[in-house]
């Protein structure tokens, strides 16, 4: 059994686990290699693993099976993994955040936000560039959470767990059908289904060199604030009578996930569940300090993804199964799991 390590802190029980943290962390670095070479491999052309290493170590433009590697699966992967990374850490914050175990970027308006801003760029600015497409995807996942924590906070008694999710359900549903509409009218249907459905496919090494910074630094950013974050996980009340400044914990971690959630969706397009599952199962395994759910959830949202992708690209070959309709297929199972228990998951 790993050893479990309790703090108390006002009244409340951190619950770390340094051991199974480190054990759990290396476990998953090693399944994040192993699957995405697997999902390298695997595909119209399969390829051999060994065939895939020496494709990456010895790059030889003159082989089809080294153009196919390293132009085609390699960087469809590692988006993945970064994506999948994004969502998993965003919604860890937001779980701690707001103490609401059903928070998700995509249950909460952020992604409905950012693939609303989209659309409005496939309308009215159809030249823009990838790194103009991301700030938009910002703008519009900021636009997202802020009517969902408006429409929340307009009863007395603020902000509840039932009105977040309530309030975000609703946003979300308004978002979306304003960017089928535009999509409609200005006849985006099929430019917009790439980000609609959720995938990878499209994913370059040009997009790659934009996304992977800005995604580590906010996985930097949010690993550096874990341990105020786990304060702020038992109340306000409480970290601040342990002397934190929450309202700038709070900017910080916020813009955190809108940077987080708005480069994800840039590049994927709205893939809800990631950011609800995997910090509930990394928190079953790690205990309630962030210090060890944010990297954790980092590494083990790569996998989900990276698996549901191939899973995808597979199951009905040579077609290809949007990894959005992947994830779902576990996310939605899971939300109901969770509902029911009242958001506890184990």
């Amino acid at each position: 059994m790993f050893k479990t390590k309790t703090k108390q802190i006002k009244d409340h029980t951190v619950y770390s686990r340094p051991t199974a943290g480190t054990s759990i962390l290396l476990l998953g670095l090693v399944l994040l290699v192993v699957s995405v070479g697997v999902a390298i491999s695997v595909g119209a052309a399969k390829i051999n693993i060994l065939t895939v290493w020496n494709a990456v170590l010895n790059y030889d433009p003159g082989r089809e099976a080294d153009r196919i590697i390293v132009s085609l699966r390699l960087p469809r992967e590692l988006g993945a993994a970064v994506v999948g990374a994004a969502f998993a850490v965003s919604g860890a914050i937001m779980q701690g955040m707001t103490r609401n175990p059903l928070a998700d970027p995509g249950l909460l308006g952020l992604n409905a936000g950012a693939s609303f801003a989209l659309a409005c760029v496939f309308a009215f600015y159809s030249g823009a560039d990838y790194l103009t497409v991301m700030v938009i995807s910002f703008i519009g996942a900021g636009i997202g959470a802020g009517m969902v924590f408006g429409l929340g906070s307009m009863r007395r008694g603020g902000l509840s767990p039932i009105r977040i999710t309530l309030a975000g359900a609703a946003v979300s549903a308004l978002l979306s059908s304003l960017g089928e509409g535009i999509a409609l009218y200005f006849k985006l249907s099929q430019d917009l289904a790439f980000w609609t459905a959720g995938g990878v496919s499209g994913t370059n090494w040009a997009q790659l060199k934009l996304i992977v910074p800005v995604t580590l630094m906010g996985i930097v950013v949010a690993v550096l604030f874990s341990r105020q974050l786990t304060m702020l996980s038992f109340g306000e009340e409480v970290a601040k009578g342990l002397g934190q400044n929450t309202l700038l914990t709070k900017i910080v971690l916020m813009t955190v996930v809108l940077i987080l959630a708005g480069a994800a969706v840039s590049l994927v397009g709205a893939i809800a569940f990631v950011g609800l599952m995997v910090p509930h199962i990394v928190r079953f395994l790690v205990g309630t300090d962030y210090r060890w759910i944010i990297p954790c959830s980092a590494v083990f949202g790569s996998v989900l993804m990276v698996l549901a992708d191939t899973f995808g690209r597979v199951i009905n070959a040579p077609y290809e199964t949007p990894v959005g309709a992947v994830v779902a297929m576990i996310g939605v199972p899971f939300f109901l799991y969770l509902a029911r228990r009242g958001g506890i998951s184990r």
